[in-house]
């Protein structure tokens, strides 16, 4: 069996210290994922349930999300806005009937806000990771490995079209930007289909007999990374900064839902939306002359050629079982695939199908 080799990181806040790098041989763990179907171990991401009988009314009114109408066994996607509708918090959920349940980048951060807002609802969320482990199925025969668990077909992500700008009122329908399907796990915990496989949330105790019972292939975490690079899927603290609009990195469409009511930020949102395109926009870089360990850190400055003024930033980088050395960034808006680009000591280029 081949060994895991946990991720090391000089900053012990790193979201992902402590979770395993790879099991032995990283580019066939891609390929497998890419091509089969493989099982990611995430436990090391947030957790928070928030039961309560308000709770999903309550959360509309805070989040970029459309909630009121959200189902028991589906899940979606939403952000938590500054005043001014930069994104201070992203999260994936699934609400089960009786409880929404957040898995989220940063936990602690996210539990404070709402503990702010709770005010006078019916709600009591709480950090429950040290309970609670997300595993990910990868790959594109998801729906056979969950055969293993018992749960039969679910319907891919259901997500609605992002309305031209000066759409008419009415135009979007009273129900989340992105739907995902879930179900029930027998020994606790659920399932939610995703457009790279499957999330699971398991009670920790359980994770060894579920890793049984799927019976998939393991992969790393730097697996997982490099596909969602080359998917081009942004992570909040990674291709985010404190001014980041949801616009820039592809959030709208499956996070912001823009007829939904008073949230905070929402105004910023609807004039980017209306008026014209943000100023930054998210990238696939393709980097020349970079080995797996001399990756740039997250948030390195990209530079234009003959200026040290940075034009972006990179938020993850790295080796694609295909592609090379990759890299998503964000940069101005007005960069084109002809721009040359500087990542440190390496040149850099847009890809031409951005």
């Amino acid at each position: 069996m081949l060994s895991a080799v946990p991720v090391t990181a000089l900053d012990p806040t790193d979201p992902d210290a402590g979770a395993v790098a790879h099991y032995g041989d990283p580019a066939r763990e891609q390929r497998n994922l890419a091509t089969a179907a493989g099982l990611v171990d995430r436990s090391h991401r947030g957790v928070l349930a928030i039961p309560g009988a308000d709770r999903l009314g309550w959360l509309h009114s805070l989040t970029t999300q459309h909630l009121t109408g959200l189902a028991p066994m589906t899940g979606s996607e939403l952000l938590v806005l500054s005043p001014h509708g930069h994104v201070e918090h992203h999260a994936v959920l699934t609400d089960d009937g009786t409880a929404t349940w957040f898995d989220t980048g940063d936990a602690p951060g996210l539990l404070g806000f709402l503990e702010r807002m709770r005010f006078l609802m019916r709600v009591e969320p709480a950090e429950v990771t040290a309970d609670w482990a997300l595993l990910s199925i990868v790959g594109p025969q998801t729906a056979e490995a969950l055969v293993g668990l018992g749960v039969g077909p679910l319907l891919p992500p259901d997500l609605l079209p992002v309305p031209e700008a000066k759409f008419a009122t009415g135009s979007v329908p009273s129900r989340p930007t992105v739907v995902y399907s879930a179900a029930a796990l027998a020994g606790g915990g659920w399932v939610r289909r995703m457009a790279y496989g499957a999330d699971l949330l398991v009670p920790r105790q359980t994770v060894p007999e579920v890793t049984d019972a799927l019976g998939l292939p393991p992969a790393g975490i730097w697996a997982f990374e490099a596909l969602r690079v080359a998917a081009r899927r942004p992570r909040a603290g990674f291709e985010t900064d404190h001014r980041t609009l949801p616009a820039e990195v592809g959030w709208t469409g499956p996070a912001v839902h823009l007829e939904k009511g008073c949230y905070r930020g929402q105004e910023t949102i609807a004039r980017v939306h209306h008026l014209g395109r943000p100023p930054r926009k998210l990238v696939l870089l393709h980097l020349d002359g970079i080995t797996t360990d001399e990756l740039p850190a997250r948030h390195t400055p990209v530079t234009l050629d003959g200026s040290d003024r940075p034009v972006g930033f990179v938020g993850t980088a790295a080796r694609h079982y295909e592609l090379g050395t990759i890299a998503l960034a964000v940069v101005k808006q007005n960069l084109t695939p002809d721009s040359v680009l500087h990542v440190g000591p390496s040149t850099a280029a847009i890809d031409p199908d951005a």
